[in-house]
């Protein structure tokens, strides 16, 4: 009953996210590998990375967000999107109330997890990669406390995972710390270590050994399983002007919120309320290394801190006990709960409205009409949605940020977006036709100054400057 609040839960969480830049490069790539039946390795959308190599490390998912698509449109993006948000407040709970054996204390977990994961709810493949670390935890307390034999579903768990996110490798590092603490015994005041038995640890271990070839059931082989660490290595610069990777800011409502689960775990261990556990310190210490260095990864301290808390406080509230269960009632609620999930859906009106307030629609029924003559400068915010409703002219740059890091341009073009170098440059040296530009970025107060450049459209949104003298079909 407490899982099914979660569904209308998960729905009006979702109801309003239809608004990430990136998913429509996304779908994108999902319709070239449904109608073409194969992986490209090579960018097929933009001017200034053409036939770069990618790392196609999100494949999988991107299919199955193109496929929604295809079931019922913009419906069935959100369908996608409600379904995984469900998927992972829902074992998240599961995750709380088997971590600490009290299933009404893990709602507030559930919800606890919710906070720390609201960056993820979006049609992206980073909500799958979190939904199947939520399934790793699930599996590595499963294998724990009851039936070693559950660890051997987790080389499935990674072969899905690397098709579909490069996060996989934070699935392994927390499957490492498992590993490392469970060779420990010792107890030093409230920190106790407690070996697994060998039976469990040589299962655990034999899973562990399987699931790294069968990271290579990858369309890419070795660069896909080494894109993560290209990624943490050679992109750090690129990424850290992303600001979902941005340092956490620790006066924020997430950082003083992190700042309190990190407190009462460790006053609760100190006043000897409840111990702390070896492997759960080292959790502990990843989860917040990870969130503090980046925003985005806060729903990764989630599922590790959030089940520690709640193991801690699991006495605090009384139990489950199936005789007081009332079937009846539970039914109803949770009949009442679905029928929320179905109401709260948002319709088709309320879609397209979210569509046109974050993504240049207007703009681009303007470029149907008109056909300016390109190539196309294109704001970066803008370049996802051009890539899926505009396909005739190809992107200068979107958000598949590693991609004009590896190419070269992503630096030249923050240069020319903030008016680090001479506008001029760049324009001439990719023989830019028009721009397409968010109203209020600042070249597009610098263009109207320029003699070579008109303004021949404006809305809210977006702007286009079209150089003068440039024929008005599109070559």
């Amino acid at each position: 009953m407490l899982a099914g609040v979660l569904l209308p839960f998960a729905v009006l969480n979702a109801r309003s996210r239809f608004n990430d830049p990136d998913l429509w490069w996304h779908l994108k790539m999902g319709q070239v590998i449904w109608n073409t039946h194969s992986i490209p390795t090579s960018d097929l959308f933009s001017y200034t990375a053409h036939n770069q190599s990618i790392v196609p490390q999100e494949w999988l998912a991107e299919v199955s967000i193109y496929a929604s698509y295809l079931w019922r449109g913009y419906s069935g993006l959100m369908l996608w999107l409600c379904v995984f948000t469900a998927a992972l407040l829902c074992l998240a709970y599961l995750l709380c109330s088997l971590y600490s054996g009290n299933p009404k204390v893990a709602f507030p977990g559930a919800l606890a997890v919710w906070f720390f994961s609201g960056i993820v709810f979006t049609i992206r493949p980073q909500l799958i990669a979190y939904v199947l670390m939520a399934l790793e935890l699930i599996l590595i307390q499963l294998g724990r406390t009851r039936n070693p034999r559950w660890f051997l579903l987790l080389p499935i768990i990674f072969v899905v995972w690397i098709n579909c996110h490069g996060s996989f490798v934070l699935g392994l590092v927390v499957a490492g710390v498992f590993l490392f603490s469970s060779l420990f015994r010792f107890e030093l005041g409230s920190l106790v270590a407690q070996p697994w038995e060998a039976r469990s640890r040589r299962m655990f271990l034999l899973a562990m050994i399987v699931s790294v070839p069968a990271l290579f059931l990858n369309p890419a082989g070795l660069r896909q399983i080494l894109y993560p660490f290209d990624a943490f290595i050679n992109q750090s610069q690129g990424l850290a002007n992303v600001e979902e990777w941005a340092p956490l800011k620790m006066n924020s409502p997430s950082g003083i919120a992190l700042l309190a689960v990190l407190l009462c775990c460790l006053l609760l261990a100190v006043v000897r309320k409840s111990v702390l556990y070896w492997h759960e310190l080292l959790l502990l210490a990843l989860g917040t290394w990870l969130a503090v260095s980046h925003v985005r990864l806060l729903v990764v301290f989630g599922m590790l801190a959030v089940p520690v808390l709640v193991r801690q406080l699991a006495s605090s509230w009384d139990g489950y006990n199936f005789e007081q269960d009332r079937i009846w009632p539970n039914a109803v609620f949770l009949a009442v709960s679905l029928t929320a999930a179905v109401v709260a859906f948002p319709n088709m009106t309320s879609l397209e409205a979210q569509i046109g307030e974050q993504s240049p629609v207007t703009a681009v029924k303007f470029l149907e009409a008109n056909r300016p003559a390109g190539p196309m400068l294109n704001d970066y915010a803008f370049g996802g949605y051009l890539i899926w409703a505009a396909p005739q002219y190809p992107v200068m740059i979107d958000g598949r940020t590693d991609l004009y890091i590896w190419s070269g341009f992503l630096g030249e073009y923050g240069n020319w977006a903030t008016l680090q170098s001479d506008p001029r440059v760049l324009l001439d040296k990719y023989k830019v036709g028009f721009c397409f530009l968010n109203r209020n970025a600042p070249m597009a107060h610098v263009l109207p100054l320029m003699p070579d450049w008109r303004q021949v459209y404006s809305d809210e949104k977006a702007v286009i400057f079209e150089r003068t003298g440039v024929a008005q079909t599109a070559k």
